[in-house]
């Protein structure tokens, strides 16, 4: 379900609109969105970028433009999550912390990546498929692993 409140930008796509779950965000020109995605309130999601099925970006996150987001990428926004407090009584939404997260332009992260929040990925990063980012990612590196750690430059991979 796409909320009255999103910000669609011209020419973007969500393939499947009845196998969202888009509220409160703000979606660029010509991003183009796969099914069963949820992206929360307040996210920004920059111009022409990529977002594979099963994504999860929740409120805290900026994806700049040009990113590539892969199937079953997960975002978090809390460095301590818990379902009660300290007395046992429910935790409300003034109880969670959220902890912002940056995706710089032309940035890919792969398939079943983890994204702690509080960190950047830089420009043109590259994360690997299943890696674990607990620690900023700088401009062009290639980061794979858990936890992720730079493995090369992406400006150096080959070209087909």
């Amino acid at each position: 379900m796409i909320k009255d409140d999103v910000k669609l930008g011209k020419g973007a796509i969500v393939f499947q609109p009845d196998l969202v779950n888009l509220y409160g965000c703000e979606i660029g020109d010509e991003t183009k969105i796969g099914a069963f995605v949820e992206i929360r309130k307040g996210v920004v999601i920059g111009k022409r970028c990529k977002i594979q099925a099963f994504a999860f970006i929740p409120e805290g996150v900026t994806v700049e433009d040009g990113v590539f987001i892969g199937p079953h990428v997960c975002f978090t926004n809390d460095l301590f999550p818990r379902a009660v407090n300290d007395d046992g009584s429910l935790q409300a939404a003034t109880d969670w912390v959220t902890t912002p997260t940056l995706v710089k332009a032309g940035a890919s992260i792969g398939a079943n990546a983890t994204i702690l929040c509080g960190i950047t990925i830089g420009r043109s990063a590259l994360v690997g498929a299943g890696a674990v980012v607990t620690k900023d990612v700088p401009d062009f590196a290639i980061v794979g692993g858990n936890p992720a750690k730079v493995l090369g430059d992406a400006r150096n991979r080959a070209k087909p």
